[in-house]
């Protein structure tokens, strides 16, 4: 196992922990989707985490920590709703969408 798939599934044990049950990794082993738009990816020691165009990182080292200020954000996000993440949920998904996100 490579170190950035390690730490990935590292901060996916965590952030299921704090409740973000819904994550993704994306396939190339280093990098995870949290929710719309936010990504984590673990490179040269950091998990370098983004939401649109703002930016942070954490060590690579400390996937507790990582997770808690990505759960964080998470709980914002998820608290105001996007208006179109409905529209665009029910167009990706179908009708079963509707109660989601």
């Amino acid at each position: 196992m490579s170190e950035a798939r390690a730490a990935i599934e590292k901060l996916k044990i965590e952030l299921t922990g704090l409740g973000v049950t819904d994550t993704d990794e994306v396939g190339d082993g280093a990098t995870l989707s949290v929710w719309i738009g936010l990504v984590v990816r673990f490179r040269d020691g950091f998990f370098r985490w983004q939401e649109g165009a703002v930016k942070r990182r954490h060590l690579g080292t400390d996937p507790v920590g990582c997770a808690i200020r990505v759960a964080r954000r998470y709980a914002e996000l998820q608290a105001d709703i996007p208006p179109w993440w409905e529209e665009l949920s029910r167009e990706l998904r179908g009708d079963s969408a509707q109660d989601y996100p």
